[in-house]
């Protein structure tokens, strides 16, 4: 029999999609939640994010389908420059980061994403801005915490929704090291710039095969910033700190240096951009998402990766199912997190194996126009892949009855 008037405190560490989502439904369930964020503020910029498959139902299941679409980045179609900026592929039909058009899934930028959810999460649940996890206790009672700001605290249960380089799955289950796998050679930077290409509701991206070098630029409005991506491949693994912003912008300027197209005014712009973000693709990959009363979700979990454009996806997912279970069995919450991961498991492996499948290879799109699905004569497609046509799919439980 479950104690319905027991209060459970949940610390919630991460306030992105995973951690936002989680929030969202926890307090729903009638738990008391606090979520603990290490920048001062909902963290700007990021890539443009997609929702797909199962992630649409969860979001129609939390009233912001609706406002999901209205931010969606409406792109029109993109195209492919060579060194000189003239265009050698282009399609009107899809995008490189949305999909197809004539699909159901949505493509929204990471900040839009982040405030919707935001917006939607119950104003009783607590936000602690600007402060993070150092240190965890836990025994059966709970998890005692402190914070680098906050007083020290008891919690029910500690959730790590803190991304790839996650805090708290390095207090409570070891080293990065130990879970993090490189996917392919490629390490992605991505800020806001000045959309000096007079951009709108299109993306064009560069890749140089030899020196691999890539980038994309992404523009809703003639008047607005673009997003901007730049990557390149590097055989060995970077030894840099993850939190050094200065550090990485130079190691991105050094590697891309003499690259052609406008790639010298982009790396102008991204040594000023105060949204910048850079890492490489990767996954986290673990045996066991729970340590006692700690659990991890979303990235900290089971890190996708870009290769498949399905991250946002199995966060969303992975946040609904775990608040889920955790209702379900609320006189019971280490029963519930390995429900949750009996549940998950499959679906998580099913996509990074996907991933791994389709790493994106910037030197496998030629430098040749061609329709979308014909290859060269190397029998390479010569059109970047369709995440959308890599969608696994996902039967959602119905947690409806357990909603306050």
């Amino acid at each position: 029999m479950v104690n319905n008037d027991k209060e459970i405190h949940i610390l919630i560490s991460g306030a992105s999609v995973a951690g936002l989502c989680s929030a969202y439904w926890l307090a729903r369930y009638g738990f008391k939640l606090t979520v603990v964020e290490r920048a001062p503020y909902l963290r700007p910029g990021g890539q443009a994010l997609d929702v797909r498959g199962p992630a649409l139902e969860v979001a129609d299941r939390m009233g912001i389908l609706e406002a999901l679409q209205e931010h969606r980045t409406r792109l029109t179609g993109m195209s492919s420059v060579d060194a000189a900026g003239q265009e050698i592929y282009r399609n009107t039909e899809r995008t490189l980061t949305g999909g197809r058009f004539d699909s159901p899934d949505i493509e929204i930028l990471r900040d839009d994403l982040c405030k919707i959810l935001y917006e939607a999460v119950d104003e009783k649940v607590e936000f602690l801005f600007d402060d993070r996890i150092i240190s965890i206790a836990q025994d059966e009672s709970g998890v005692d915490v402190a914070f680098a700001n906050a007083a020290p605290r008891h919690f029910d249960l500690l959730i790590g929704a803190d991304g790839l380089h996650s805090g708290v799955r390095k207090l409570a289950f070891g080293p990065e090291e130990d879970f993090i796998h490189r996917l392919g050679d490629w390490y992605v930077a991505t800020f806001g710039m000045p959309n000096f290409l007079g951009l709108e509701h299109w993306e064009v991206f560069f890749n140089d095969e030899a020196a691999g070098v890539g980038a994309m630029l992404m523009g809703l409005r003639k008047d607005a910033d673009v997003r901007a991506y730049v990557g390149f491949s590097s055989a060995e693994p970077l030894d840099y700190d993850y939190r050094d912003i200065a550090t990485q912008k130079q190691i991105v300027a050094e590697r891309v240096a003499g690259a052609g197209w406008v790639l010298p005014q982009i790396v102008d712009h991204m040594m000023r951009a105060e949204d910048f973000h850079f890492d490489s693709t990767s996954q986290i990959c673990m045996d066991s998402w729970s340590n006692g009363r700690v659990v991890l979700v979303g990235d900290a979990a089971y890190s996708i990766a870009l290769a498949s454009g399905q991250g946002t996806t199995v966060a969303m997912v992975g946040a609904y199912v775990l608040a889920g279970e955790l209702a379900v069995h609320k006189d019971a919450l280490i029963a519930g997190l390995a429900a949750y991961e009996q549940q998950l498991r499959d679906y998580v492996l099913r996509n990074q194996e996907v991933a791994r499948e389709t790493n994106i290879e910037m030197d496998t799109i030629s430098g040749e126009s061609v329709e979308p699905g014909e290859t060269d004569e190397a029998g390479i497609s010569s059109a970047p892949p369709d995440f959308g046509q890599l969608v696994q799919p996902f039967n959602l439980n119905d947690y409806a009855g357990f909603v306050k």
